[in-house]
């Protein structure tokens, strides 16, 4: 089963979403700036996003670890 190119959107930018919050938690945490840590997460959400998308359609062509769907024994 292939996935859909706008359901590897949808993943992307929920995942992108988190990582970007712990980035931006962890960058405050270092820093004890709001806004330097703004500006870290700030950048590196469109970079990851475009990074992420890439890998998971890369991944998609791949077979490796898929299992294709069983027939069914009997048909009705």
């Amino acid at each position: 089963m292939e996935e859909k190119r706008y359901r590897t959107i949808l993943k992307t930018v929920s995942w992108r979403v988190t990582g970007t919050v712990d980035t931006f938690l962890i960058s405050y945490l270092i820093t004890g700036k709001i806004g330097l840590a703004a500006s870290i997460s700030g950048v590196e959400v469109f970079t990851k996003m475009i990074l992420y998308y890439f890998h998971e359609r890369a991944w998609n062509k791949i077979d490796y670890g898929k299992e294709k769907p069983k027939q069914p024994e009997y048909y009705i």
